[in-house]
């Protein structure tokens, strides 16, 4: 059993190529992020717990983030080189980070209690997400947040000074790959390729915006009815299935 090429994995490459071209980066983040999986990156060592160099002065070029939600590490990519690593937090199995492209709108500083000392705010449209520090460190590396990037305090603290309103953040990652079962009220990347598949076979009109509201209920439900499911509007192995999604 897999994801189709057609589905999940092939909708991630197409990110992967739209991204490169827009964020300028000739080669692409992620043949650089491959080289630093392997322990270097442009002749300086790699640590999953440390970025590349103790105190980096700030990136003279463009910057673009690329959050790995594979190996939970941020990239920051200068002109499409990559500059330095952060190790971050990501957000639990049930309420996962945003997989996908996005942009910075927002940067606080003291945002509220439980976000540490900064708040880089992305434009997510199912809800509200961003980077930020905390006042749990030992969570870094970890599935634990409601859906954010955590960093270290002194971290975030670096990277806000770095980005601005504009900045191109990319978190990259399956947004299939959890299997969640999905129903009315849930909100995530992947309710939004449900949403995709479901208006490519003409049951859904409504904003795919990764948020299962009525209208995505009902196109679920009347697209099991068709396809002698259950009609529950519930999004479990046997629609994934039918929805070409899953084999």
């Amino acid at each position: 059993m897999g994801w189709r090429v057609s589905g999940a994995a092939h909708w991630w490459g197409r990110l992967l190529a739209g991204v490169a071209a827009w964020s300028g980066l000739t080669a692409g983040p992620c043949c650089t992020i491959a080289t630093a999986r392997t322990g270097t990156a442009n002749g300086h060592p790699v640590s999953p717990s440390n970025h590349l160099t103790a105190n980096p002065p700030p990136p003279r070029g463009r910057v673009t983030v690329w959050i790995d939600t594979q190996e939970s590490r941020l990239f920051v990519f200068s002109d499409g080189i990559l500059y330095t690593v952060f190790p971050v937090a990501l957000g639990k199995p049930e309420t996962p980070s945003p997989v996908g492209e996005w942009l910075v709108v927002d940067k606080q500083k003291d945002w509220g209690s439980g976000f540490g000392t900064r708040w880089i705010g992305l434009n997510v449209p199912w809800g509200t997400y961003g980077i930020h520090g905390t006042n749990r460190p030992e969570s870094i590396g970890t599935r634990a947040s409601s859906g954010c990037i955590r960093m270290f305090n002194r971290d975030v603290e670096t990277l806000y000074e770095w980005v601005r309103v504009g900045t191109p953040v990319v978190v990259e990652g399956d947004p299939l790959a959890g299997m969640r079962r999905l129903a009315a009220g849930d909100v995530g990347a992947d309710v939004r390729v449900v949403q995709d598949r479901l208006w490519r076979f003409g049951y859904f009109n409504g904003p795919r915006n990764g948020r299962f509201g009525t209208r995505t209920d009902k196109a679920m439900r009347a697209f099991e009815a068709d396809h002698g499911l259950q009609v529950d509007g519930v999004v479990g192995l046997a629609d994934y299935r039918a929805l070409g999604l899953f084999e």
